[in-house]
């Protein structure tokens, strides 16, 4: 026997729960029904992002800056970010906000279990949990599946591992977080050092890199060691916890629908920038204007530009990084230099115009650059 909701979402992680929550902040009307393997209650992942004021999220916002560190080709510089805060957000505290959201809300349910099969028929959607067949009128999914490569498109991963350390004495700047260090060996791929303090004694520093393919796991704990101990000086720390990522950086389409009534959300659903890896606040947009075009037409689909500039920026970086044009550390010593911080994030946003565009793009190594866009161009709408 089936059962029946009207709209059933897939996977309770960052874009599954934003989807529950912004359907129920926008007044959709209907039974939303979420499905995870098990509950989540560890620190697996951080995400942080910028804003100019307060979100939906403040209050599991564990730290803000209002100032950022940038190591770069010319030196340290420390960048305040107003009208911003980068803000943090830990996943454990995420997941215990939206439960107690959840226990409040009537029309919305979360089973655990392995979800075995999804699929569409003449009566519309479903999904099958350990056995148990729901079917819904739409049904949302953010279990990722890496994209089929194509020539046309480029394919970096950004991999990192993290530690939360605790030093004995003083040793982090509380007051401002550390966005990209590059007093890291480069080598054969982009190398930087990521600080999110805590307190003068705390902070969770990760070792990142944007290259194709992952490293073998005893050198992310070399990187982390040879950051800790030689670039910022530590000589005693205690690692209270470990994170590990890896973020498809690729400007490949991934399909917004599975079928008529099957939709990708989140990483799945294209939502992670491909220059950067950031995905929480574009998750949220998308959340949202999906909870507002079925509040207004019953259907979770919105206009969307057919020439998005921004994505095809992201593809001309790709290909400058990918290719080896210019490296990364003098692409984004460049950017925060030669810019404002402000209009650094506002264009990483997505949210410049047409001018302050020029003003970014310019700023850049122009002859990698311009390669780079003749480049994307052939490879789309050329050869390959």
């Amino acid at each position: 026997m089936e059962e029946r909701h009207d709209y059933i979402i897939v996977g309770a992680g960052a874009a599954g729960l934003s989807l529950a929550y912004h359907l129920v902040e926008a007044g959709v009307e209907g039974r939303v029904l979420l499905l995870e393997r098990a509950p989540k209650t560890a620190n697996d992942r951080t995400w942080c992002f910028w804003e100019a004021e307060e979100g939906p999220f403040e209050a599991v916002v564990a730290r803000r800056w209002h100032h950022l560190w940038f190591y770069g080709q010319r030196g340290a510089q420390r960048l305040s970010i107003a009208p911003y805060a980068y803000k943090m957000i830990r996943a454990r505290d995420f997941y215990a906000f939206m439960e107690r959201w959840l226990a409040g809300r009537s029309g919305v349910l979360l089973r655990y279990g392995e979800v075995e099969a999804m699929g569409e028929d003449g009566e519309g959607p479903w999904v099958v949990q350990e056995g148990r067949r729901y079917r819904g009128r739409w049904v949302f999914t953010s279990l990722y599946h890496p994209p089929s490569k194509n020539p046309r498109y480029h394919y970096l991963l950004q991999h990192f591992k993290g530690w939360v350390v605790r030093t004995p004495t003083p040793a982090f700047d509380p007051e401002a977080a550390t966005f990209m260090d590059f007093r890291l060996e480069q080598r054969d791929a982009v190398r930087f050092g990521y600080v999110l303090p805590f307190d003068a004694r705390t902070a969770l520093v990760e070792y990142t890199l944007f290259s194709p393919a992952l490293l073998p796991p005893e050198a992310y704990d070399q990187g982390l060691r040879g950051y800790l101990e030689g670039v910022l000086g530590l000589g005693r720390y205690e690692v209270l916890e470990t994170e590990f990522g890896v973020i498809p950086m690729t400007d490949a389409p991934f399909p917004r629908r599975l079928s008529p009534h099957i939709l990708q959300i989140g990483t799945a659903g294209g939502q992670t920038k491909a220059s950067t890896g950031y995905t929480f606040q574009r998750i949220q947009a998308h959340s949202r204007r999906i909870a507002q075009a079925l509040r207004r037409t019953g259907r979770p689909f919105y206009p969307e530009p057919r020439w998005r500039r921004h994505a095809f920026m992201d593809s001309v970086l790709l290909h400058v990084l990918e290719r080896g044009y210019c490296p990364g550390v003098r692409v984004f010593s460049e950017l925060f230099c030669r810019n404002p911080p402000a209009r650094v994030l506002r264009f990483l946003d997505e949210k410049t115009g047409w001018l302050e565009d020029l003003r970014v793009m310019s700023s850049v190594p122009l002859p990698a650059f311009a390669r780079a866009t003749l480049g994307v161009l052939w490879r789309r709408w050329g050869g390959g």
